[in-house]
């Protein structure tokens, strides 16, 4: 049973570095738990790892104190999930050859399905396997009561339909958005939030955050609004930015349910990570 009230669900990857030929544990997941326990979170994990290569990440867990829901059924036969991850010049990250390993057909177990039925709040980072795991405990009323944030990432597994069709599922999702404020994608982002009551946060680097909330009890003037982004030179790169925005974020919100408050913090938490070459610091490999 989950003894913190908040669970965090996800695929933990092997992030294979081409420049260095360093393969290091990552992936959102684990760049969110660590967040989290600086920041004194409390919370357990639902992911799996191979069990043919999933030492490292196994490690890293047991390092910074990271509970998972079962031990038991963390490995799964197999490979864990992989990436690789390529710095350009411009100190951007590009990933690409993602390897789903184990997460292929990811399913909860038993014992993992338990600690739903005392969880108050979910987060999931939407890789294929999670968004048809989260699809399935929906449609099995596994999710009730339970109050769904979930990362859509850069959008990649997605368009606007398929939006609509998970947000059924989600009460506040983050969209990490590479394109242009105005693009028409952006103005669906928008409609799916107001049809639906949901609330989604638009992340658009270091141009501005858009908040799209669509609940029928917030007044209409806050229905939409924009943050600019005080942009910060990049001394390391902008992988792990948005993970660590939406750590901070969640946490912020989740102690006083201010959006704007929620906001303000994920942008700080968001601006330190641009000191760092990989997503979290040297120390925390």
């Amino acid at each position: 049973m989950s003894r913190s009230g908040t669970l965090l669900l996800g695929t933990i990857s092997l992030d294979h570095y081409l420049s260095s030929g360093e393969v290091l544990p990552g992936g959102g997941v684990l760049n969110m738990a660590w967040h989290w326990r600086r920041l004194g979170r409390g919370f357990e994990l639902l992911t799996r790892v191979g069990a043919v290569d999933g030492g490292p990440i196994k490690a890293f867990l047991d390092r910074h104190g990271i509970r998972t829901v079962s031990r038991v059924d963390l490995a799964a036969p197999g490979v864990s999930s992989a990436i690789d991850i390529e710095i350009l010049p411009d100190r951007q990250p590009h990933m690409d050859n993602f390897v789903p390993g184990v997460w292929e057909d990811y399913r909860l177990t038993a014992r993992e399905r338990d600690s739903l039925r005392t969880a108050k709040r979910l987060h999931v980072v939407l890789v294929e396997g999670a968004i048809a795991e989260l699809a399935r405990l929906a449609a099995n009323g596994a999710l009730a009561g339970i109050a769904v944030s979930a990362d859509f990432l850069g959008f990649r597994h997605y368009t606007v339909e398929r939006l609509a069709e998970t947000m059924r599922h989600v009460d506040l999702g983050f969209i990490g958005w590479p394109g242009a404020e105005d693009d028409p994608t952006v103005a669906g982002m928008r409609a799916v939030a107001f049809d639906l009551g949901r609330v989604l946060v638009v992340t658009m680097g270091a141009r501005s955050v858009l908040v799209f909330d669509g609940r029928p009890s917030t007044p209409a003037g806050d229905r939409e609004r924009r943050y600019p982004v005080q942009s910060v030179e990049v001394a390391g790169t902008t992988l792990g930015c948005g993970d660590a925005f939406i750590a901070w974020f969640l946490d912020e919100l989740w102690r006083g349910n201010d959006l704007a408050a929620a906001v303000a913090r994920g942008m700080i938490g968001g601006a330190q990570a641009t000191a760092w070459p990989r997503p979290l610091p040297d120390d925390a490999y």
